[in-house]
């Protein structure tokens, strides 16, 4: 089993740091899917990564679907299990992979020619995730973990898009949202954090 993708993928980066925290044997295999004569689109017809190896010719694709996966790979799922929490993990998941939606979607309108960007495009995806933030904020109860007091993928999913806000827009997101911006300093301190950092990138919160 291997898992394909960029470093500074944020999509990859949940499943990588799910691998760490679960101590699961499967390789990294760093694939540029915008690269010439890349092997992604022979794994994942989309084009898009991360792709988990499961066997030769046997790939799955899109992270949730390979977070999934690696989660119940061992048949221990991360906690919570019981509905009321799976539910709110799922929330949390949500928001995050929101977040990181956003942030790219300006990052590339950023990358077109002048001439042919769409201030109102970048306008609208900046207001998505000061929404986003600003709901965060709101459902942080404060406590070590997002959902009760157990690490979760809630926890993975929304670690990973705070630090992507820092990487690709940065802007002071930690003043108008100091207990969720502790949040982050704590949770990302973690070594699966650490060591799935971007090259070339420091931790800001």
């Amino acid at each position: 089993m291997k898992l394909y993708g960029s470093p500074f993928s944020p999509y990859a980066r949940k499943a990588r740091v799910l691998i760490i925290e679960k101590n699961i044997k499967c390789p990294f295999v760093e694939e540029d899917p915008w690269a010439a004569g890349t092997a992604i689109p022979s794994m994942n017809p989309l084009g898009k990564v991360p792709v988990l190896e499961l066997a030769p010719g046997n790939c799955l694709f899109e992270s949730p679907q390979v977070v999934h996966y690696l989660d119940h790979l061992d048949g221990k799922p991360l906690p919570p299990q019981d509905a009321v929490g799976y539910w709110e993990a799922q929330r949390w998941q949500a928001l995050g992979n929101g977040i990181i939606d956003a942030v790219i979607a300006r990052i590339l309108e950023s990358r077109r020619p002048a001439d042919k960007q769409m201030p109102e495009k970048m306008q609208r995806e900046e207001g998505r995730i000061a929404r986003a933030l600003k709901l965060a904020s709101e459902m942080y109860d404060g406590g070590e973990f997002l959902v009760g007091k157990k690490f979760s993928l809630g926890d993975i999913v929304m670690g990973v898009a705070l630090q992507y806000i820092d990487i690709r827009y940065p802007h002071d997101w930690c003043a108008a949202h100091p207990e969720l911006a502790k949040w982050c300093t704590r949770i990302t301190a973690r070594k699966s954090f650490i060591d799935t950092m971007p090259p070339g990138f420091k931790r800001v919160v």
